[in-house]
């Protein structure tokens, strides 16, 4: 495997994992977690050596959501695990860990090829903003 590594972040999922009043303002709750995310880019971890891409599948009412420097979005026009899906396919041989607790998504994108981390694996690395 080759390239820099990927991780793929399955954005209702990871937002819905908290029930902290995410569902008043999805789109919030989403650039929230996407900015969250920004410092991956350069931390990587262990088995990530930086720099390490991050993509953020958005879906639904979070498609709206754009990209910040070092943090893709990805705004699904249909299924967002199917978009999701379709990235780590399109990945091929490069490193790809997709973070989420959907337990279907986690068997496709593993046939796939892709580490499947859980929502609470960013906890420790994408602390929140100060």
């Amino acid at each position: 495997m080759g390239g820099i590594p990927m991780v793929v972040v399955d954005g209702a999922n990871v937002v819905g994992s908290r029930p902290d009043g995410w569902w008043r303002d999805r789109a919030g709750a989403a650039a929230r977690l996407r900015d969250r995310l920004v410092p991956l880019t350069g931390m990587g971890r262990p088995d990530l050596p930086p720099p390490v891409e991050v993509v953020l599948v958005l879906e639904g009412a979070a498609r709206r959501v754009p990209a910040v420097p070092g943090v893709a979005v990805v705004a699904a026009s249909g299924s967002g695990d199917d978009a999701l899906v379709a990235l780590v396919a399109a990945a091929g041989n490069r490193p790809c860990v997709v973070v989420t607790a959907d337990r279907q998504l986690r068997d496709r994108v593993s046939a796939l090829g892709a580490q499947v981390r859980g929502p609470r694996w960013l906890d420790d690395r994408a602390p929140a903003p100060d």
